[in-house]
């Protein structure tokens, strides 16, 4: 199956692994990769650029196929050492970036100049035409479905893809509700280049979390995942457990006067104790709606094989039948 992001890529087939907070370790993203994806390290989760050096060579370690990194923008008082991260991304050799969150303009320069292919990560119709226009190869657009921050727009897929493919000339990545040979035959049709899952990933036997997230996930329905921090206008959609129930109960009391610091305690700190110790009920963290479609925990090897030959199956068997 070959589109245009498989071929500026350089991956068998068109299926990207999402950044993931406290998820998307060398493990995660060498195990996509060598199944014919692209894998993605998360920059920030290694708390400085000399630990995602070291991550981006340990990931060369068990693959000698193409992966990425996701750099997410954050505002912030003190940003993140941004600069540090860029060189230990350029002198790893990454050739794709997958930004996120601000405006990645001011870095675009830099990552052109060796050569890097930059996928922005999209929420919006408007912000993908603003990564197109400062020089972005692609973007990933996201639905209102994703795990995460969806945006504030609240437009789901079936409107969001078509959209962006009747606006922009680059291709994009269908994002937010990606889990099967379903969801890779729709987003094509759709006019999507491929499909970046984030939550399916997750549950995978290679996914370096602990045992009882992928058992949440592969339990867990459609109906189970929640909006939290509306009110701040920072929308993340999340899996529900007691302590999102508590922090929708702190939005709903203070109403227009909720501050970040009043769900701190659910929020900060949250993903090294689900991730890696398995508590989780600990706080908010972030899970789509895809959950839904979530009903087993293969490999990735499995998962993308099975995904492209029920995509094709629907096409060949299905569609085609049809006409």
């Amino acid at each position: 199956m070959k589109t245009r992001i498989t071929e500026m890529l350089g991956i068998k087939h068109p299926i990207v692994q999402g950044g993931m907070h406290y998820v998307g370790f060398a493990e995660m993203a060498a195990a996509v990769s060598n199944a014919g994806g692209l894998g993605i390290i998360t920059a920030l989760t290694q708390r400085t650029p000399d630990l995602l050096a070291k991550e981006i060579a340990r990931c060369r370690e068990m693959t000698d196929k193409p992966f990425g990194v996701n750099l997410t923008f954050l505002p912030s008082v003190t940003p993140p050492d941004y600069p540090g991260y860029i060189k230990a991304i350029i002198d790893g050799g990454i050739k794709v970036v997958e930004t996120a969150g601000n405006n990645p303009q001011k870095w675009m320069p830099l990552l052109k100049e060796h050569g890097i292919k930059v996928i922005h990560k999209c929420t919006s119709v408007r912000h993908s035409l603003k990564a197109e226009a400062i020089g972005c190869d692609a973007v990933s657009v996201d639905g209102f479905e994703c795990g995460g921050h969806p945006g504030e727009d609240d437009v789901p897929n079936m409107i969001l893809l078509p959209r962006a493919a009747e606006e922009l000339k680059i291709p994009f990545i269908a994002s937010g509700g990606m889990a099967n040979g379903r969801s890779l035959a729709a987003a094509l049709a759709m006019g999507a280049e491929g499909i970046n899952m984030g939550t399916r990933f997750i549950a995978t036997k290679e996914a370096p979390v602990h045992q009882k997230v992928k058992e949440a996930l592969v339990a867990a329905t459609e109906l189970d995942t929640r909006l939290v921090m509306r009110p701040l206008r920072n929308t993340e959609r999340v899996l529900n457990n007691p302590a999102v129930e508590r922090l929708l109960e702190k939005e709903k009391t203070l109403g227009a006067n909720l501050k970040f610091e009043d769900i701190i305690a659910e929020v900060a700190g949250v993903y090294p104790k689900v991730m890696t110790e398995g508590e989780v009920g600990a706080g908010a963290w972030s899970c789509g709606m895809v959950v839904g479609l979530i009903h087993d925990i293969p490999t990735c090897k499995e998962l993308i094989e099975r995904t492209v030959k029920e995509a094709e199956d629907i096409i060949r068997q299905r569609l085609e039948r049809m006409l």
